[in-house]
């Protein structure tokens, strides 16, 4: 009696350890996923760089790509590898590659345009670090809390990781006024006493199968998705005579070779032994909704933070005393409020989505995400920001709804010795909508732009004294030039009217350059495209609630120690959790038959 009392005592305090070290680790990559957005400004002016110049946009571009394209291509491949070789294994590795890319991004000792190379690079390294993180903090806490409480564990890492990338924005506008550095070497504590607790106190738990790497699968993969978010990274970009590069070549072939290449890959997957994605885990019906469900609702927030930090920064702030210097601080902290709905509702509905299954939750979410998109839509430029918090709050709130029943549903849905590589598979589904989410929203705000910016700056320059030839030639420069500016909180009539300023007289000079003037004439061409993009967000959110009904009651995947593969959906080995056996929650004990694997 006592040996099994000390046992119960040692799986609970193991799963909270569990818990607490992947919600440190996911925390600590999500943060690092946006903490650079609000201090590029800071980052590119410590490098001796300026990111707006001809030439120079690409650096920016891939400062903020760059981590998100690596987690996004490679989380798959470090999911498998922790199935074959140890999930916990490879999550230690993850936070002490990451911990290094850290140190080196806050030693760099480069300049200008090898400077901003250094730092993509390292970015790159702390991304590897993340994907591994991500790839196998799902699986590891599947494996240990048991099937009715996965659905709060999940939540509370979820809706962490989600947090994190706000908490990111207001920790870089803090950080980086300060000292640049510090954007990079405050994940260095933390990733050093992270990778000492995992390495000593996390389990090995999980099913292991030895395997032979998909090699093919995996090069095909990676290389296509690159292309393809090469391709999106690029088309936002101006090329040639068009206020975009989707026509350009390079983007075009980007697009067609990734596309061509993961077509091959899937035919690939199809007839190697030990495939790279398990392409019958799209036959458990939870798996697959879940993960379209996830998708769509990644695709509809991913741009959400670019137009809402545009917004605040171009024109609201201004617009209310703040100069465009102090902006990019100030945009982090007015949106704090979409975090604090985060936090309030992932761990509740993760709570209850273990007793009453995730579809009513996920589905309301999404459905209340949409209507809040649409709120927020129907704001005045110059808001009354009480309004605008609620509408935050709500969107948050709701987001959080979804995510924490999501997850738990898909991971419940996975054979136990392929939670890695199907964790995986649903990381790099949402990792990668978010890149396509921005390429998404950048467009719809430029063609809403392009529509009425070009006539709006060109009258208003030509009434502050502009020559015609030059306010023609300025309110006709592409405007991605325009938003990169508010963005980075650089002032944007100065960045566009360059040495042409001095054609003004001081009066006029410090008129149009002031807080009140780029505001008033891009209010108008800004809603525009800020309605094209949020409802895009609310479409997406519709159908993501549709694919959240549709993927069924609660259920959690039992299998027996023959079975190499899950089954079809009909006659799928998908159960109730309620005929869970009793006593499943004892690490070893049995799940309708399935046999516990010694570590």
């Amino acid at each position: 009696m006592k040996l099994l009392s000390h046992h119960g005592a040692a799986e609970t305090h193991y799963k909270w350890i569990a818990l607490s070290n992947t919600t440190l680790g996911m925390l600590m990559a999500t943060i690092n996923s946006s903490i650079t957005l609000i201090a590029l400004p800071d980052i590119f002016r410590g490098i001796g760089l300026d990111p707006l110049a001809p030439g120079n946009v690409s650096y920016l571009l891939w400062m903020l790509m760059g981590f998100l394209v690596v987690t996004a291509v490679l989380v798959v491949t470090f999911g498998r590898i922790g199935d074959i070789y140890g999930r916990v294994r490879m999550y230690e590795l993850g936070f002490a590659v990451f911990t290094v890319g850290s140190i080196l991004l806050s030693v760099v000792w480069l300049h200008g345009g090898a400077g901003a190379l250094y730092l993509i690079a390292m970015r790159v390294v702390q991304g590897l670090g993340a994907a591994m993180l991500m790839a196998n903090t799902a699986a590891i806490l599947t494996d240990a809390f048991p099937a009715n409480q996965r659905g709060l564990a999940l939540g509370i890492n979820n809706v962490a990781a989600i947090a994190g990338s706000f908490i990111g924005l207001v920790l870089g506008g803090l950080l980086g006024p300060v000292d640049w550095r510090l954007v990079f070497l405050v994940s260095v504590p933390v990733g050093i006493f992270g990778t000492i607790w995992a390495w000593s106190k996390l389990e090995e738990r999980g099913e292991r199968r030895a395997a032979r790497l998909d090699w093919w699968g995996n090069i095909t993969f990676a290389v296509g998705l690159i292309a393809v978010l090469i391709g999106i990274t690029y088309g936002i970009q101006p090329y040639g005579g068009h206020t975009m590069g989707w026509t350009s070549p390079m983007v075009i072939a980007c697009l067609a070779g990734g596309v061509a290449l993961l077509a091959l890959f899937c035919v690939i997957e199809q007839h190697v032994v030990e495939p790279m994605f398990h392409l019958p885990l799209f036959r458990i019906r939870a798996f697959t909704m879940g993960n379209v469900a996830a998708l769509l609702s990644s695709l509809g927030r991913g741009g959400l933070m670019f137009m809402l930090i545009i917004w605040l920064q171009g024109i609201w702030l201004p617009l209310h005393g703040y100069s465009f210097q102090q902006t990019p601080l100030w945009a982090g902290i007015y949106m704090v409020p979409l975090t604090v709905g985060f936090l309030i509702s992932g761990p509740v509905s993760g709570w209850l989505s273990d007793h009453v299954g995730a579809r009513p939750f996920a589905t309301l979410g999404m459905v209340v995400s949409a209507g809040a998109f649409l709120g927020i839509e129907t704001l005045p430029v110059d808001f009354s920001y009480v309004w605008f918090a609620l509408l935050l709050l709500l969107l948050g709130a709701a987001m959080g709804l979804f995510a924490s029943p999501n997850r738990a549903q898909v991971m419940n849905s996975l054979p136990p010795h392929q939670r890695g590589v199907g964790g995986g598979m649903s990381a790099t589904f949402q990792n990668s909508a978010m890149v396509l989410s921005i390429g998404v929203f950048f467009t719809l705000m430029v063609l809403g732009l392009a529509a009425g910016l070009p006539a709006h700056l060109e009258h208003g320059l030509l009434a502050a004294g502009l020559p015609r030839s030059k306010a023609v030639q300025v309110a006709h420069l592409p405007p991605v030039g325009t938003l990169f500016a508010a963005f980075l909180g650089y002032n944007p009539v100065g960045v566009l009217l360059g040495g042409s300023i001095h054609h003004l007289s001081h009066v006029n000079a410090v008129h149009v350059t002031g807080r009140a003037f780029f505001p008033s004439l891009i209010a108008a061409p800004f809603q525009a495209g800020l309605r094209k993009a949020f409802d895009f967000a609310a479409i997406a959110c519709l159908v993501a609630a549709a694919a959240s009904w549709l993927s069924g009651e609660k259920y959690l995947h039992t299998s027996t120690a023959e079975e190499p593969q899950p089954v079809a959906a009909a006659g799928s080995p998908l159960v109730p959790l309620e005929e869970e056996p009793a006593g499943a929650e004892h690490r070893g004990a049995a799940v309708a038959g399935s046999v516990a694997r010694p570590r």
